[in-house]
């Protein structure tokens, strides 16, 4: 593989797990058009789904030569895989393997119906752990860590067994109780084995230091973890939930980000805390675009705009051109460690996006804000209980009071939320306070901030 560090390396000194993260970007542009030419004559050859699509689009996969050319290739769009499964179950037409060659499936969360279901074959397998293995090391995970597993273990998502193999590939030993397992049994574990590291989501993670005291009668502060590895949704991208993970822990937070479609994880904080970088650029080509219009832009620091993916060197379930519906700032170009992949933040998914009176709302954005508040909990839902994703009303936000904080002040809280949300956002919001721990708390399933319908408040008088 090219570019590969092997794995007995210092770990005083390494700074990457593979060397292609501090690849000169002409050698990483030349390696990608050639394992894109390759992907082309694979698609045209072994996907009945893209072979279609070429033949619509008067294509001929030939022609596409360089990163240029992809640009003249239609969006790939999460329906159309829908529609491809639907079509030719289990994995779909645009499966470009033999069945036999696929020896594992995972699946999406399914927050829209059905889960997406994405075959492997054993050199897919072996991409998703380097890649992720990757991640986990920009994160601060080290071979020899011991770490506990706090993503779901269930139901195929790719926290749980992707993220399990990856962290064996890196060389560190995984404690793979999952959230599934309960806190009790995560909060247990962690006093007795002392892991270095922790994974999960950051809410989650976040009510697990919460839960320490009255669990196992230590503050999570005092288990001697180091690193907290966050992702799967908002909140280890937003400041004020990051400080609170960190000092109920005292360790480090970094963040990472992935998808089912074309990975494990892909992108991963260092501890420059400049945002994400790419670090699987010989198997996933990434293009920033204008959401409105499609268009190619720059990967310039403060750029903003949507993520779109093409596999490379995919064999079971590759996309082309893979509308992400992930939405992202650029926050940097270079690294202090030698980095030579952009770096981002996401702040919102296409899925998740509302349009208040004109305006497009992120739900993270209200999160932010919210959390920002030491007199809430930190804890906030949107009720977008109206059809469809556009609202001509003032947005509902529901925020849970902080702990101990009389009943009494909702009136003059309610007023300073929704004022901080109408000057940064320039949306207007009809804000009721709830009691705090009114939200169940965070467990094996990731965190919605949007709800459909108003939920029954049981104490109207206590949330004025």
């Amino acid at each position: 593989m090219l570019f590969r560090k092997p794995l007995a390396f210092s770990n005083a000194v390494a700074t990457t797990f593979s060397g292609i993260e501090t690849a000169p970007l002409g050698e990483i542009r030349l390696l990608q058009e050639a394992r894109l030419r390759r992907q082309m004559d694979y698609l045209a050859e072994r996907s009945v789904f893209y072979r279609r699509r070429f033949a619509e689009w008067g294509i001929s996969p030939g022609s596409i030569r360089s990163v240029e050319d992809l640009a003249t290739i239609p969006f790939t769009y999460k329906q159309d895989l829908r529609d491809s499964l639907a079509a030719a179950p289990p994995l779909g037409e645009h499966l470009a393997a033999p069945i036999e060659d696929v020896v594992q499936i995972q699946a999406s969360s399914g927050t829209t119906g059905s889960p997406s279901y994405v075959g492997l074959t054993e050199n897919d397998v072996l991409a998703w752990q380097e890649m992720t293995a990757r991640a986990l090391f920009a994160c601060g995970m080290r071979p020899g860590d011991t770490v506990l597993h706090g993503f779901s273990m269930s139901k195929g998502f790719v926290g749980g067994i992707p993220i399990f193999q990856a962290i064996q590939y890196l060389g560190a030993r995984d404690v793979p109780i999952g959230a599934d397992g309960g806190v009790d049994r995560l909060l247990i574990a962690a006093r007795d084995l002392r892991p270095r590291c922790i994974v999960g989501t950051p809410n989650f993670l976040l009510f697990l230091a919460e839960a320490a005291p009255d669990i196992i009668g230590m503050e999570a502060a005092e288990l001697g973890v180091e690193r907290l590895i966050v992702g799967g949704e908002p909140g280890g991208g937003i400041p004020a939930i990051r400080e609170a993970i960190e000092a109920r822990w005292n360790a480090t937070c970094c963040e990472l980000m992935g998808g089912t479609d074309l990975g494990c994880t892909y992108w991963a904080e260092t501890d420059s805390h400049l945002g994400m970088y790419m670090v699987g650029p010989e198997h996933i080509l990434v293009e920033l675009i204008d959401p409105e219009n499609g268009a190619v832009l720059r990967w310039e620091e403060g750029q903003t705009g949507e993520l779109v993916y093409t596999a490379l060197g995919r064999e079971a379930s590759p996309v082309l051109r893979f509308r992400s519906g992930d939405h992202v700032r650029v926050t940097a170009t270079t690294s202090p460690d030698g980095r030579t992949a952009p770096a981002i933040r996401c702040f919102g998914r296409t899925d998740d996006m509302l349009i208040v009176r004109g305006v497009n709302l992120f739900p993270s954005a209200i999160q932010h804000i919210v959390a920002s508040m030491p007199e809430t909990n930190g804890v906030m839902r949107i009720v977008a209980d109206f059809a469809g994703h556009t609202t001509q009303e003032n947005l509902k936000v529901l925020v849970e009071r902080s702990g101990g904080r009389p009943a009494e002040q909702d009136g003059e809280l309610k007023r300073e939320v929704e004022t901080r949300i109408r000057n940064a956002l320039a949306v207007k919001a009809d804000v009721r306070i709830v009691p705090a721990d009114f939200f169940e708390k965070p467990g094996a399933r990731k965190v919605s901030l949007t709800l459909r319908e108003m939920p029954a408040i049981p104490n109207p008088s206590a949330s004025r």
